[in-house]
């Protein structure tokens, strides 16, 4: 193998695979990736069995081949390089040279034939999702899985797919988040559902926040000219369509494809629970808050509550609403916001905890909490987006 390449595409792809390799690997060589020179492209792949992140770019290839080497020492050599081209080249079997104008390392690697095989997915239904929408579920979705495996089915998010509609669900059995976005179908409005880990999601996420804040991204991948170039008409067209997230299913796993990434993960085997049963059918009491007030009061009384397992009520009046925390050792709390109501006076008590999360997932001026009464779950929507809510669950009332 033997090839040339921008620096600075070689360590975009080390950086974006990379995060497919985790801390601790079962076998020595998942902490490596693997590079296969072939045609007019250089492909780089790394898996830790159970997500694999596969990206390529152009380079100038001299000899095909594959190799496989450590992440860590072709990442360092690409961060360092200060020299805009690089040439890599294999040597004595399973050695790497790299090469530029004013470096020269060697790294020792290994036969690709030992590299894990990373299995193509089986495309038996595919869909396309807008990329900044998608990116805007995952962000108000993803944070509320377990973070543990106990319940397997409850560390990823169910995804729903009726028509040209994905709902996209994620519980810890304590809070909730739902977000509905639209798709463009491929499998003919095919109806789909699954459960994703969430690991995959998450780094899908980085993947398409690191590609939208770059405006030169391409929205798919670079065609290679066959005679002649492409008409300007159709470049134009290009630069304008909205990115896409490609999204390939089968039974067991489920591959996400963006530009020149993709992400290939196994599904999570189990039955997600029929979540709409915990949705409050009768809300008696609707609450206008404006978000900034209630996250500074949060954050000022989450000091007093988690002494308390988190524990902060909320009485809804008609003109305001009282926050309070239980007596503790350290002190108590109490704070007074503005906020219009509809329907009757009522009172619930919330996790100090999990409300701050939610409210630093959300970028809105305003949000409505919506409470049927303190043993059923708080909604909270957003007036900015209908397509959104989120639930938590209640906890005991600490009573004056």
């Amino acid at each position: 193998m033997k090839f040339s390449c921008n620096t600075s595409d070689l360590l975009q792809a080390l950086h974006l695979v990379s995060r497919a390799i985790g801390s601790q690997q079962a076998l020595p060589i998942l902490g490596n990736v693997l590079m296969e020179a072939e045609g007019r492209r250089c492909t780089v792949s790394a898996t830790d069995l159970e997500l694999s992140i596969i990206t390529h770019f152009d380079a100038s290839i001299e000899n095909e081949g594959s190799i496989t080497v450590p992440a860590k020492a072709i990442l360092n050599f690409a961060q360092y390089n200060q020299d805009a081209e690089v040439l890599l080249e294999t040597v004595e079997g399973t050695q790497m040279r790299c090469t530029s104008k004013h470096a020269k390392t060697m790294i020792a690697g290994e036969a690709s034939s030992e590299y894990p095989t990373i299995a193509p997915v089986d495309r038996q239904t595919s869909f396309a999702l807008e990329a900044g929408p998608f990116l805007q579920a995952l962000h108000l979705v993803t944070f509320a899985s377990a973070k543990t495996t106990l319940r397997p089915v409850l560390s990823g998010v169910y995804f729903q797919r009726e028509k040209d509609k994905l709902t996209l669900v994620a519980t810890d059995s304590y809070r909730l988040s739902e977000y509905v976005t639209e798709t463009k179908g491929e499998g003919g409005g095919e109806d789909v559902t699954c459960i994703i880990p969430s690991k995959i999601l998450d780094e899908l996420r980085s993947v398409l926040s690191g590609i939208l804040k770059r405006p030169d991204e391409k929205s798919g991948d670079k065609e290679q000219e066959e005679g002649g170039k492409a008409s300007s008409a159709k470049a134009t067209e290009a630069r304008h369509k909205p990115l896409e997230v490609m999204v390939h299913l089968s039974k067991q796993q489920i591959e996400m494809q963006i530009g020149s990434v993709r992400l290939l993960s196994r599904l999570i085997d189990g039955r997600f629970p029929d979540y709409r049963q915990i949705l409050p059918k009768d809300n008696k009491s609707t609450a206008h808050f404006s978000v900034v007030e209630l996250t500074t009061a949060v954050k000022r009384m989450h000091y007093f509550a988690k002494e308390m397992n988190n524990n902060l009520t909320f009485r809804v009046e008609k003109e305001q609403t009282r926050l309070s925390t239980p007596q503790t050792q350290a002190g108590r709390d109490e704070a007074t916001l503005t906020a219009d109501l509809a329907g009757e006076e009522n009172k619930i008590a919330l996790s100090s905890s999990y409300l701050l999360d939610f409210l630093s997932h959300i970028n809105a001026d305003n949000v409505v909490m919506k409470v049927t009464d303190s043993l059923h779950p708080a909604v909270f929507t957003l007036p900015e987006n209908p397509k959104f809510l989120h639930l938590i669950m209640p906890l005991r009332m600490q009573e004056s």
